[in-house]
């Protein structure tokens, strides 16, 4: 596993930058497939 430690004076922070990879790429393909369906219904409504 791929974690970094970022110190930022007193407090420290661990990052699971595999674990934040795939939020970003779930996030990305949520917006994909909400694009997806925007496009969908204004095609319906079109018709």
């Amino acid at each position: 596993m791929n974690r970094k430690l970022i110190i930022e004076g007193n407090a420290v922070y661990e990052i699971d930058e595999e674990c934040m990879l795939k939020k970003r790429l779930d996030e990305e393909k949520l917006k994909e497939d909400e694009s997806k369906n925007s496009h969908q219904d204004k095609r319906k409504e079109a018709e």
